[in-house]
């Protein structure tokens, strides 16, 4: 899970456009079954290099109930939130991750989900 890029009003800047090229380097440790986005450009516009790396379309859902939706559809994959604040703090909560969800641009939480354990979470930055 991961906040858009950083922008300036709704496209991302110079240092956004880079920090995005930038991810798929972030999470090249990581098979990555499932990229999700909302609907928002500037969440998308952050998606795209990973889309592009990958060979993964961006699949668009809605904030609610997004956690039970990408855990529903890969039960034992690697998927990838690209979010805004509110939205992150909100799947967090409702994967029962410990600590702070990523409200930084460049933060990635990686949440593991280990069954009936609890969760663990890896952080990870992507440099702009």
């Amino acid at each position: 899970m991961l906040r858009h890029a950083d922008r300036i009003g709704d496209a991302l800047n110079d240092r956004g456009r880079a920090r995005a090229q930038n991810l798929p380097a972030a999470l090249a440790g990581y098979q990555i079954d499932a990229i999700y986005s909302p609907d928002i450009a500037r969440n998308l516009e952050t998606a795209e290099p990973l889309s592009a790396a990958t060979g993964l379309a961006v699949t668009i859902i809605p904030k609610e109930y997004a956690g039970s939706r990408m855990t529903r559809d890969h039960p034992n994959g690697t998927v990838v939130w690209v979010g805004n604040k509110g939205n992150l703090r909100t799947i967090w909560a409702e994967l029962t991750a410990p600590g702070e969800a990523p409200q930084e641009y460049g933060e990635i939480g990686v949440i593991k989900l280990n069954g009936p354990a609890p969760r663990t979470v890896t952080r990870l930055t992507v440099t702009s």
